[in-house]
């Protein structure tokens, strides 16, 4: 603001305009303006001394007491509004205003008043308020402006080290982290790692809004969080409130703070070559460390001194398990009651059979969700595809039986029949890489003797095994269904004494 009281003082106390330009800053022709002016309006010094420095000005050039009366004044929240779109200019709203003005008769204002009532206009919306942040309440995030540099050992080629700010609002105390890149895992693993360097939780989480923040951001009435930053926020206990479009004032602390790391930490190491990141992120806390441990120059203490005094003791705690950063995909419930998860199957209760789920997978869980409701977990499997983990209340009820047998118990039933059965059991046992996979056959086979009886299958293997050392449960059944043998007459006429006395089952049949 020019300093027309100090002009118009000087002027009466006979000072030169050369001295009065020294004195106030100001052009030889804006001092022979305000002399020209005091003396057109018989202005001198001293001044009434309730007139003020506003009234003063706009006594004396006030643009708004040029505009005559029937001028009209521009929509300034129209105006506003449409500065805001891409490609619209105050030159071409001036150029709409003109054509409407004449349209409507009205007599319009030039281009450059124009542009310094709507100048002026911003003024008004430019207020700030000063908000007293509570202690433990609010962290502000953000990625730094200037990114930090790692040189490849190998190729020399130097690569970009994007750089994390978390600032504790009341304390200002600073987390930052350097990444190799800006993307959903960097930003999840750097929220990890600062709430883990703070020892707590805040209250509220601001964010810029970055896509891997916000995916839409409409103002507070109208905010889309992404589905992964939510996640976080349930797991940590917190909430989300980005900061607005265009509105850095929402989160001063890290615009300020980012600004401050550009200076004390990332220009401090610009002299340094780091080869990795961990060496990078080494030179990174041991200035940071340094940076919240700087005294205050307007007040006492230092960042790390208030949060330890006054903030961390509010966080609220640490969840028991670190955060993981998890991918969201779709399955279908196969028939066989599994789903197929990067290349390892994982079941499911049968009852979703053909049902579409959501599967959420992170490093080490597999969780599977029928309408948001979780139907099954599983620890996640790693090393050779086609691995199953199957959980035995997944199967029905026929499938649980199906578990509890295994080789040696094939063996023994096929023991207490005959010495042929049990080489034909055993060679169908040893016959797969997985012994599981031949469990079909054997109980197939061993089955056989409760439609024709123990002694015919002991026969028929006897007969197969004249033919081949390992015969399968396919050739063995054509053999019975043919009738092509016979049982010894003793095991015939013990079978039917048997029958007789109504006795179709031995006690072996109970021990198996």
């Amino acid at each position: 603001m020019t300093k027309y009281r100090e002009i118009i003082r000087l002027t009466g106390l006979g000072f030169s305009q050369r001295n009065i330009m020294a004195s106030c800053g100001v052009s030889q022709k804006t001092v022979v303006k305000v002399q020209k002016r005091a003396r057109e309006l018989n202005i001198s010094w001293p001044l009434d001394e309730s007139m003020t420095d506003t009234e003063l000005q706009r006594l004396m050039f006030s643009k708004e007491s040029k505009v005559s009366a029937n001028k009209r004044m521009p929509d300034y929240d129209y105006i506003r509004k449409e500065l805001l779109r891409n490609g619209v200019s105050k030159k071409l709203l001036w150029t709409e205003y003109m054509e409407d003005c004449r349209a409507n008769g009205e007599e319009p204002l030039m281009y450059s008043q124009f542009c310094y009532h709507i100048q002026q206009n911003e003024q008004k919306h430019r207020a700030t308020m000063h908000i007293n942040r509570k202690p433990g309440e609010q962290i502000e995030v953000d990625w730094a402006g200037d990114p930090a540099t790692i040189i490849d050992p190998d190729t020399g080629e130097i690569i970009k080290a994007y750089v994390f700010v978390g600032v504790m609002t009341y304390s200002q105390y600073a987390y930052v982290e350097a990444f190799l890149d800006m993307k959903q895992k960097s930003w999840i693993n750097a929220h990890v790692h600062m709430y883990e360097y703070f020892g707590g939780v805040a209250r509220i989480l601001v964010p810029d809004n970055c896509k891997t923040a916000v995916v839409h951001n409409g103002g507070w009435k109208n905010q889309q969080i992404n589905e992964t930053y939510q996640e976080l926020a349930e797991h940590y206990g917190t909430a989300i409130i980005p900061a607005r479009v265009r509105a850095p004032k929402d989160k001063p602390n890290a615009e300020g703070t980012v600004g401050n790391i550009s200076t004390w930490i990332t220009a401090a190491l610009r002299d340094e070559q780091f080869f990795s990141l961990v060496e990078l992120n080494l030179a990174i806390r041991d200035k940071l460390e340094l940076f919240n441990q700087r005294l205050f120059q307007k007040k006492e203490g230092s960042r790390r001194s208030l949060f330890l005094e006054e903030e961390k003791p509010l966080l609220a705690p640490l969840p028991s398990t670190r955060f993981e950063l998890s991918d969201w995909k779709t399955a279908t419930v196969q028939f066989n009651y599994h789903i197929s998860v990067d290349g390892m199957l994982y079941s499911v209760p049968y009852e979703y059979i053909k049902k579409k789920v959501d599967v959420k997978v992170t490093d080490t869980t597999i969780e599977i969700f029928y309408n948001h409701n979780r139907i099954a977990s599983h620890r996640r499997l790693k090393g050779r595809p086609g691995q199953y983990s199957t959980v035995t209340e997944h199967m029905p009820e026929d499938h649980q039986k199906y578990l509890e047998w295994n080789g040696d118990r094939f063996r023994k039933w096929a023991e207490r029949i005959g010495i042929n059965t049990y080489t034909v059991v055993n060679a169908i046992l040893t016959s797969k890489r997985v012994e599981q996979q031949t469990y079909r056959s054997c109980m197939g086979l061993l089955k056989l003797a409760e439609k024709y009886s123990d002694a015919l299958l002991e026969a028929a293997c006897k007969k197969a095994l004249s033919y081949t050392s390992s015969p399968s449960y396919k050739s063995i059944k054509n053999i019975l269904v043919t009738g092509s043998v016979r049982p010894e007459s003793e095991t015939t006429e013990s079978t039917t004494t048997h029958k007789a006395h109504g006795i179709t089952r031995g006690a072996d049949y109970y021990r198996r």
